[in-house]
């Protein structure tokens, strides 16, 4: 058995020790004060609480579950029912039951400290502690008496401390534990982390961060190697380093050879000042790209325009990461455009290849909406302002607007299994637009609008998915997992895309409502994985097999 298994047992076996503990000391307490001043029952209801009391000292669970219901149902707004019914529950190894009795009952007594105690704990040996610290935040509680790390990260101690918003010798307050894991998720070197809660004989806990840690090239020999030729597939290596000189300074880079989409990519980030609250981010990205305008990516289709385009970016933005709840990012970027061979047969209108100099600037705002924790249900929006400006022959304006909505949600009390997610997006192009800029709404590894059954390039060269100025999508999908041992995991489910682009005073865009439904299968082996997709379009009849990348390290920014 690992170290980490090893702690999961002993916690889990202190934490039902507790709590059975805690249940025999109710169970006393009730039998010797059977009446309070706030609960002055029917005496047929007391008498349905005392044999169900009696029934479950002797350990005859079902018995004293009939007879607590009965008492319920005769005194429906008395606490003790739904609180010993949750006892029960537990004692049959019935934890969302339990949970959810527990939670009728804070409902009726929303101060009950040991409703509040036994509910808090019930989470904790499931793993959830976010709805944990909801419900013993309330009592004050649990009292961190230290932070401990396995293994040690090798980033600097003085960059890790201020990562993390809480400190021994005080209480863990649920907006510190989200707060300390967005900025940990923030240093760009834990794909994958775990801030692990482990409760000690003094009733106190420690804080404990169990994370994977990329430095360097990443891993250790194989690992190091699968990072780099994890795009190989795609004719492209993407060579990053992590963790420079322990500061969490990391390099992402990417270069294509793809013979219509070549791209040079580099991006550096690191922590604004010594402090995890802030990142800084640059960026240069070079493209050389062929693209053939189409309105499908199969069957006949004829190309209505085309046309070869280079440009050269160049960004920096800085973002906040100082609460868990609300993040924002804001940045700058150069660019030059320049068109040749271009055809633009009835589509192209001159602003949409106007070549020249582009500046812009971007801000974006992101924040929790709803959070659930006993559900494991977040509801997150975000919304994204862009200002530029082309010289071009003659100069042009434009902006872009789009927000978005997504929920997540793991519907069982531990791991990520059935995890669902769906998001809503919306975007909107004033003023005059380059044909780069316009949204697309498709697959296209340089594209993050997906269409399941709307592949964005044919023949190799981009333009058959839907462009336009103005979109709406919705996607939802489920993973199922099918398969883990740690290094390798699969999981398979369903997806559903609706979308719709239109841009007017022109023949682009899809016209109507897009609808694809279809399946994806992510392999993940060492940190590194592929996505296998199959989209079928209701509307078109339209089959779509696909295959991208899934990996553990920074995403590359999408036009």
């Amino acid at each position: 058995m690992t170290a980490t298994g090893t702690h999961s047992s002993r916690r889990q076996w202190l934490c039902q020790l507790l709590l059975f503990l805690l249940l025999l000391s109710n169970f006393r307490a009730r039998a010797q004060n059977p009446q309070t001043p706030l609960q002055k029952l029917q005496g047929s209801a007391d008498q349905y609480f005392h044999q169900g009391m009696a029934m479950a000292k002797a350990g005859r669970w079902a018995a004293a579950e009939q007879a607590f219901e009965q008492g319920q149902r005769l005194a429906p707004r008395d606490p003790r029912f739904p609180e010993e019914l949750a006892g029960v529950a537990f004692k049959q190894k019935n934890h969302a039951l339990a949970e959810r009795r527990l939670r009728a009952a804070l409902r009726l007594a929303p101060h009950d400290n040991y409703a509040l105690d036994f509910l808090a704990t019930l989470y904790f040996i499931d793993g959830n502690y976010e709805a944990a610290l909801k419900y013993w935040n309330r009592e004050s509680k649990p009292q961190i008496a230290s932070i401990e790390y396995e293994p040690m990260p090798q980033v600097s101690p003085a960059l890790l401390d201020h990562a993390f918003t809480f400190s021994p010798v005080g209480t863990l307050l649920l907006p510190q534990y989200l707060s300390t894991q967005t900025r940990l998720n923030a240093l760009g070197i834990f794909p994958r982390f775990q801030l692990d809660l482990g409760a000690r004989t003094d009733g106190q806990f420690d804080a404990t961060l169990r994370a994977r840690e990329l430095n360097g090239l990443g891993g250790d020999g194989w690992e190091d190697l699968a990072f780099l030729f994890q795009g190989l597939p795609f004719a492209a290596v993407e060579p990053s380093f992590w963790n420079i000189r322990k500061q969490a300074i990391n390099v992402h880079s990417m270069l294509r050879w793809d013979d219509e989409k070549r791209r040079a990519f580099v991006q550096i980030s690191g922590p604004w000042q010594g402090s995890a609250r802030y990142r800084w981010e640059w960026l240069t990205d070079l493209r050389n790209e062929n693209w053939a305008v189409r309105n499908e990516s199969s069957g006949p289709a004829p190309v209505l325009a085309s046309f070869n385009m280079r440009t050269e970016r160049g960004g920096f933005d800085m973002a906040s990461y100082a609460s868990g709840r609300i993040g924002w990012k804001m940045g700058v970027e150069m660019s030059n455009r320049n068109f040749r061979n271009v055809a633009p047969g009835a589509i192209l209108t001159p602003h949409m290849i106007a070549a020249g100099v582009e500046l812009k600037q971007w801000d974006q705002l992101t924040g929790v909406l709803w959070r659930v924790p006993e559900h494991r249900f977040v509801l997150s929006a975000g919304t994204q302002f862009e200002a530029a400006r082309l010289w071009s022959s003659p100069s042009q304006n434009l902006e872009k607007l789009t927000g978005s909505l997504l929920w997540q949600w793991f519907p069982r009390e531990q791991g990520d299994d059935y995890q669902m997610t769906q998001q809503l997006r919306s975007g909107k192009i004033f003023g005059r637009a380059p044909i780069d800029e316009l949204y697309i709404l498709g697959l296209e590894r340089d594209n993050d609008l997906p269409m399941h059954a709307h592949i964005g390039t044919r023949d190799g060269l981009k333009g058959s998915a839907p462009l336009g100025r103005d979109y709406l999508l919705q996607n939802w999908e489920m993973d199922k997992n099918i398969y883990g041992n740690g290094l390798i995991k699969v999981q398979i489910g369903p997806l559903l895309d609706i979308g719709k682009i239109t841009d007017p005073g022109t023949a682009l865009g899809s016209h109507q409502w897009m609808f694809d439904t279809g399946a994806a299968l992510k392999l993940r082996v060492l940190g590194v994985g592929m996505v296998f997709s199959y989209g079928r379009g209701l509307r078109s009849g339209v089959n779509a097999l696909y295959a991208e990348g899934l990996s553990e390290g920074p995403a590359l920014p999408d036009d």
